[in-house]
């Protein structure tokens, strides 16, 4: 394992085959591919967080994974990694009660608790509480082309030089424009947290939710769950929540030879596969929790006490502060009405959108389509100009990769098929004779 650069140190330290930019499920997955391949990896990632977390104010009690259990950070790609999630249960002493729910689908609360797990396995990988700055061509020295990574860790400049860099820094929340976050308008990210923080004032008398995807019903059946006297106001631009569509044969579109396929197809084609397949993954709710709202919904018509009210074929037209809460204008796109609901609060679950993967770039420049898009190869490697090292990109690839590039599905596959770029590419500098001997 190689050691990090010391906080305030203008030595970057031993030169490294591969530097994470970020250390979520992604670089994660990254991470424990590389520590199970025969050669030796020299490996670190940077992270600005902490410690580990992935969507820590979306871990409502209770809420399942959309995504089966054994497509977790290394067992598509290695079968026998002691990384699988089975692994993580056996440790844990609940595999057998696991295998008894008779289910592909564990809680978020579980899955957050086994990426933990196994990052914690990789501590000694990881500098956390460290945000990088800038990436830019290195000299190379004898060790073949290099990047220098520039980042900031305890008030102090941290370098480090690697001969590939992968940037896979998640998503960030998406808002309508002019939406401006605070203790009374929230994005779902912060839900968790936030209604903690509610509860422990007193509570909420009135909700609003806008959007119509599972973070969406996800918040509208928390909130009317936690705040057990206050209404709960849907608001979406359908008729009601739309099923997500995870049969055998639509699955398909999240297998890894499908993401290779899309990066082979022509740009009319990727656009009609996305088009085509959006009801796998955006705007739609997973059928038993539709199921289970809609039932709530009915139960409280039928006794008179109505809680739980959705807008359809609406929008939020504005939102106003009136000093002790919110006045929420609610416009319908049937009636032609506009409705002013006097809220505590409104959630924003309207989705999020990549990083720029190319943000931290200085004295490179990333190739791009038609449409400003980065361009990226068949291996997530990022068409550059300015350096002969690697530069790759986990999360902001959808429009090169499909459906799958943002989601867990296929973080195993896509570690193997990275990693083994990035040794490829070792070993061509090794055979040209650019780099040394060491």
């Amino acid at each position: 394992m190689p050691p990090t650069a010391s906080a305030g140190s203008t030595d970057p330290g031993p030169v490294l085959d591969i530097l994470g930019v970020g250390f979520g499920p992604g670089n994660l997955g990254l991470a424990i591919a590389a520590g199970e391949h025969p050669e030796p990896v020299r490996a670190r990632f940077l992270e600005r967080q902490a410690c580990f977390g992935w969507h820590r104010g979306m871990l409502i009690p209770d809420a399942r994974m959309q995504v089966s259990f054994v497509k977790d950070l290394a067992t598509v790609r290695n079968p026998t990694s002691s990384f699988g999630f089975l692994n993580y249960l056996g440790e844990r002493g609940r595999l057998i009660d696991f295998l008894n729910r008779q289910t592909f689908f564990p809680t978020r609360l579980e899955y957050h608790d086994y990426l933990s797990w196994a990052a914690g396995r990789l501590d000694g990988l990881v500098d956390y509480g460290t945000e990088v700055a800038e990436i830019r061509p290195a000299e190379a020295n004898g060790d073949g082309p290099l990047l220098e990574v520039l980042a900031r860790r305890d008030g102090r400049e941290v370098r480090y030089r690697t001969r590939a860099v992968v940037v896979a820094t998640g998503l960030t929340p998406h808002l309508p424009p002019g939406v401006v976050l605070g203790d009374r308008i929230w994005h779902n990210r912060e839900l968790v947290p936030n209604v903690a923080r509610l509860d422990g004032e007193g509570g909420g008398r009135r909700f609003v939710v806008v959007g119509a995807g599972q973070s969406a019903a996800e918040s509208v059946e928390y909130l009317h769950r936690t705040f057990t006297d206050a209404e709960v106001h849907a608001v979406f631009q359908r008729w009601g929540y739309s099923p997500a569509d995870d049969s055998a044969f639509a699955n398909r579109v999240f297998d890894p030879d499908a993401a290779h396929a899309f990066h082979r197809s022509p740009p009319e084609v990727r656009t009609r596969i996305v088009e085509r397949h959006r009801n796998t993954n955006y705007s739609v709710v997973d059928p038993d929790l539709i199921d289970a709202l809609y039932e709530k919904h009915y139960a409280e018509r039928v006794s008179g006490a109505e809680r739980l009210r959705f807008h359809p074929m609406s929008e939020v037209a504005d939102v106003a502060d009136t000093g002790g809460g919110l006045a929420v204008t609610v416009a319908s796109g049937v009636e032609g009405t506009r409705t002013v609901l006097d809220a505590d609060v409104i959630v924003y679950a309207t989705g999020y959108r990549s990083g720029d993967p190319t943000r931290f770039l200085r004295g490179i420049t990333p190739a791009r389509d038609d449409q400003g898009r980065v361009r990226l190869g068949a291996d997530y490697r990022m068409d550059v100009e300015g350096t002969a090292a690697a530069i790759y990109v986990q999360g902001a690839t959808e429009h090169t990769h499909g459906l799958a590039s943002t989601l867990l599905s296929n973080i195993a596959t896509r570690s193997g098929e990275i990693l083994d770029s990035v040794l490829d590419h070792r070993a061509s500098v090794v055979t040209s004779g650019v780099l040394s001997a060491r």
